[in-house]
């Protein structure tokens, strides 16, 4: 057998998404690409879970992040608690960065938009895959670099340098809420949380919400 299309060296993909007709499209696709295959397809988080088999899992799961009965950031934490060796590769129709935000917390190792390129869906299954992480460009351009590794001395000096103010809005950028939002819970006027925002840029060398929240998740300095 030609080891191109050797299915025990293909890599096993779950596809988790609630439009039959995007999913069909992806299932053809993916079974294009000579070292990937589509083990198993689920309507919803639900339907994904009674559908794993622990005995033949599969290395990546494409999941969409609005579904019903059970969504995208519920099946993501379900994961990254019961089989977190499964990377996990959203599917977004926005550009959302709170949502973002979530899925990573969650345990979200790439992202992809629905609309991309066959291109850019083969560079996210092998970037998740190969490397441990994806990032679509037009989702976050900017924090691509917040996910090199860092010298450990290094990130643990950026660490040091924080308040404690510092630390507590670090920790609500991995939140959903509004920085006005974030304002109110820390007693603070919007001006001093921005002043906040554009400070960590500066001493954390990261020049988005997104990438806070990473350096925060990171760092355990997230909010549980």
């Amino acid at each position: 057998m030609d080891l191109a299309v050797n299915p025990f060296l293909m890599t096993k993909i779950a596809l988790v998404d609630d439009h039959v007709l995007l999913r069909s499209g992806l299932v053809s696709l993916i079974n294009s690409f000579s070292d990937y295959t589509i083990l198993f397809e689920a309507n919803n988080g639900k339907q994904f879970i009674e559908m794993l088999d622990p005995d033949n899992l599969p290395a990546v799961v494409m999941l969409d992040i609005t579904m019903p009965e059970m969504n995208g950031y519920e099946t993501a934490l379900w994961l990254t608690t019961y089989y977190p060796q499964i990377k996990i590769l959203a599917l977004t129709m926005l550009n959302d960065e709170r949502a973002i935000i979530r899925m990573f917390k969650n345990g979200a190792k790439g992202f992809l938009l629905k609309d991309s390129r066959p291109q850019e869906l083969k560079a996210a299954l092998d970037g998740v895959v190969h490397k441990g992480v994806y990032l679509n460009k037009a989702i976050c351009d900017n924090i691509i670099h917040s996910f090199k590794q860092h010298p450990e001395q290094d990130e643990f000096d950026k660490i040091s340098a924080l308040n404690q103010d510092e630390r507590e809005f670090l920790a609500w950028c991995c939140s959903e809420k509004s920085y006005r939002e974030i304002a109110e819970v820390m007693e603070k006027p919007l001006r001093i949380i921005n002043e906040f925002r554009d400070l960590l840029y500066q001493k954390l060398s990261i020049s988005s919400r997104v990438g806070l929240a990473l350096f925060a998740i990171r760092n355990d300095i997230a909010k549980p």
